[in-house]
């Protein structure tokens, strides 16, 4: 276990929290960081794409010419693919892209993660987000206060509602819940930003997975949370 400052909403360190080093200190496996977030961005295609085969294509029932003797090449329909509005040969089809990933693999590239942006110094720990009145200034000076720039990856608790509100308002912050963090937001962002509670309520449900011997996993939305752009939410400005 290490301990982590606690930092309020000036930026004064506040106290400290232990960090659970199966979590935050354990071995970084990239490889399978990579094929985790792999899955995700897999995960979020939609797979709609569709091209109609010869088979598909109206028309070209009657054999436009005769086999023979005409000087041109035979053609036994007009819906062929090598005839304007024919058929597409090997075209896209409808399909699922979706990659299984175990559910090991998934908690080992969460933590990976984690560690390596509390290793690089790149996780704020702030004592609350609760606030009396949505105020996006308020909550862009609380970043600025804390150090945190770039892009951010906000964890809450899920119950701040007018702090949510606030957040979502920058276009360089991804605010999401304890229990939906995944691999793919937390190496897109440049700081990870915890408050104390929902840190906390993070780290007990890990401990409830390993008393339980379960792999508790987070609910990734994956096919909302891995795309490129929409998937981390951040709307960046050019």
């Amino acid at each position: 276990m290490s301990g982590v400052d606690v930092k309020d909403r000036t930026g004064s360190v506040v106290g400290s929290f232990e960090l659970d080093a199966r979590i935050f200190d354990t071995q970084i496996n990239v490889p399978v960081m990579h094929q985790v977030v792999l899955a995700q961005m897999a995960a979020a295609r939609s797979g709609t794409a569709s091209t109609r085969t010869r088979a598909n294509v109206s028309g070209g029932g009657k054999k436009p010419w005769k086999q023979k003797g005409t000087g041109r090449a035979r053609q036994g329909s007009i819906r062929a693919p090598q005839w304007v509005g024919g058929g597409v040969v090997f075209g896209p089809h409808p399909r699922d892209y979706t990659q299984r990933v175990p559910k090991k693999m998934k908690v080992l590239a969460l933590h990976s993660a984690l560690t390596d942006r509390a290793r690089l110094g790149d996780l704020i720990i702030v004592d609350s987000f609760e606030m009396e009145e949505p105020k996006t200034r308020v909550v862009r000076e609380l970043l600025a206060a804390v150090g945190a720039g770039g892009r951010v990856l906000l964890v809450v608790e899920g119950i701040e509602d007018n702090a949510i509100k606030s957040f979502r308002n920058l276009p360089r912050v991804h605010l999401i819940g304890f229990d939906q963090l995944n691999t793919y937001d937390v190496l897109r962002s440049d700081v990870v930003v915890f408050s104390k509670a929902s840190l906390d309520a993070f780290q007990q449900r890990g401990r409830r997975a390993a008393r339980t011997g379960v792999d508790e996993v987070p609910a990734e939305a994956e096919a909302q949370s891995a795309a490129p752009e929409a998937a981390a939410g951040t709307g960046e400005e050019g």
